[in-house]
């Protein structure tokens, strides 16, 4: 009897300490995943701002079209685009630059902002279409009109659980919000996580962070910046709001 009642112990302390390392073994599993796919995304946001600016500068500053160009360079982070039927659906569900709560597992709101920088309205001349090509306005590089965007995409964390925790770890690094329940990672302590507020973090997209995060929606903003020449003289009336819509103007 003595020696069932031994394994017996040996089987119940197995089971705690199982109990106690399967939450961190999971998300060691699946957080290696979602930083893989955080990896793509950021490298997929570099590019989305080129092909944004690079739409811009031949299509006259055109947010629409801006917008569109950066969102199709996304779309392999959060949708199927496996086929061309695949991606043509895809962008057609999101070209208005808004989730889809019904595919993309809950999430709303803007996928991407684009702040542009440069040109401003005033620095776009009366007569910018007559002189775009004239020799003599460009007697240095100052004089040359170029396109400055910076693109916020929000992007979705989507991986179960993972979700869960690296959302609250990320606002609780930024000094957003500190989370002092029950450590998800180890049950058996409290978590305290809290962190000093980010300076080079904007207002608009500190705000947007805690109101995503109030829906339950798990996002890291991932940033880029472009600039290119203009190759199509700027039309002022692509310029009447500096940012591209969705985007606040405090950006």
């Amino acid at each position: 009897m003595c020696r069932y009642g031994s394994s017996d112990r040996e089987s119940g302390q197995a089971l705690v300490e199982a109990a106690l390392t399967l939450p961190l073994t999971v998300f060691l599993i699946l957080g290696t995943l979602q930083f893989f796919l955080l990896l793509q995304a950021r490298a997929l946001t570099e590019y989305a701002a080129f092909r944004a600016v690079r739409t811009g500068s031949v299509k006259y500053g055109d947010c629409e079209a801006m917008t569109h160009s950066a969102i199709a360079a996304l779309l392999p982070t959060f949708a199927r685009t496996d086929s061309p039927t695949a991606l043509g659906t895809a962008f057609l569900h999101h070209r208005e630059n808004r989730f889809d709560p019904r595919r993309d597992g809950g999430h709303s709101g803007a996928i991407v902002w684009i702040a542009r920088e440069r040109p401003l309205l005033g620095e776009i001349r009366q007569n910018e279409e007559e002189s775009f090509d004239d020799p003599a306005r460009y007697a240095g590089v100052a004089d040359v009109m170029r396109l400055e965007a910076r693109l916020v995409f929000w992007f979705p964390l989507r991986i179960p659980f993972a979700d869960w925790v690296l959302g609250r770890m990320f606002l609780a690094h930024l000094g957003l919000r500190e989370y002092s329940s029950t450590d998800p990672l180890q049950p058996a302590r409290q978590a305290r996580w809290s962190g000093r507020l980010s300076a080079s973090l904007d207002l608009a997209i500190r705000q947007e962070l805690l109101d995503r995060a109030s829906r339950r929606e798990y996002v890291f903003p991932l940033q880029a910046s472009y600039a290119m020449r203009m190759m199509t003289p700027a039309r002022p009336r692509h310029f009447r709001k500096q940012n591209c819509p969705l985007t606040p103007e405090a950006l």
